[in-house]
């Protein structure tokens, strides 16, 4: 099935988008920091967000049904599902089908195809938590152990066999089945981040010789992007300097936006324009 393009900022070769340091308890150790443990999914495998699951229900609505992460975060029972500790995994066979798949569809060499996928997917796994941070300071959590993904109209469609909602302690969800309770938000995604992404990261690099501050730069834009029509761009700033390294610092203010610091390399492809946000253009 091939992969649309990346969701970006309108540009040329864009369908139309819409598109903490330490977590108080149920933690356990990863690579980089604490990650919460995945709790049960609440009530019939639903996150108690209804503002996010309407939020995007609504872009699906705009995008014609194409959404890559669906409404509910919990993926269904259809077949097709990649575990995404799959992707990496050595000998790699489903990340590297992945990237050729997006090779393929752009006539892109290895290291872009693996950039250009790398933007789709890291925006479809950031943006339920970022919209949850911004819609109801609730932020859903997909650790890489329970994600799962699969090629779709939307690039990759990616849900969660569980999911966790990270909460504030003054929250009336504090302490209820299904969530986890840590004093700063900005914490929780930055650990979300490293448990979920930078794993691919790493492996994408190792096969692709795409460089990692090139891949983190698309997270960061994925943080910011969706942000900027729902909370003042201060906020959104604010934002990536709070979840820190590795997306802080990877993009600068624009006008009434921002420019990216490193490139996804879409514009190396022949007669491509420059995303919006290019830090050549």
């Amino acid at each position: 099935m091939p992969l649309t393009a990346p969701p970006e900022p309108r540009t040329s070769h864009e369908e139309g988008t819409v598109p903490p340091a330490t977590l108080s308890d149920h933690r356990v150790p990863h690579e980089g920091g604490m990650m919460p443990t995945a709790l049960s999914p609440l009530e019939g495998g639903t996150v108690p967000l209804p503002a996010l699951s309407e939020h995007l229900r609504g872009l699906a609505g705009e995008r014609g049904g194409v959404l890559g992460v669906p409404p509910g975060l919990v993926a269904d029972d259809s077949p097709g599902w990649i575990p995404v500790p799959e992707l990496a995994r050595e000998p790699y066979g489903p990340l590297l089908a992945l990237v050729d798949e997006t090779a393929e569809r752009w006539g892109a060499p290895r290291h872009v195809a693996a950039a250009l996928l790398w933007k789709t997917y890291t925006y479809w796994n950031t943006l339920p938590m970022v919209l949850g941070w911004a819609l109801e300071r609730r932020v859903p959590l997909m650790r890489l152990a329970d994600t799962l993904v699969r090629p779709s109209d939307a690039g990759v469609t990616i849900a969660a066999t569980a999911v966790t909602v990270a909460v504030l302690p003054g929250d009336p969800l504090a302490g209820a089945p299904g969530t986890t309770v840590v004093p700063d938000l900005a914490s929780a995604i930055r650990e979300a981040l490293l448990d979920g992404q930078h794993p691919l990261i790493r492996a994408l690099c190792a096969q692709t010789r795409v460089g990692e501050r090139t891949l983190w730069g698309s997270t960061a834009e994925a943080v910011t992007h969706p942000l900027l029509s729902l909370v003042p761009r201060d906020d959104v700033t604010r934002l990536l300097t709070e979840i820190g390294p590795p997306v802080d610092g990877l993009l600068v203010p624009d006008g009434d936006g921002y420019r990216r610091r490193t490139c996804c390399l879409w514009v190396t492809l022949p007669d491509a324009d420059p995303c919006s946000t290019c830090c050549v253009r």
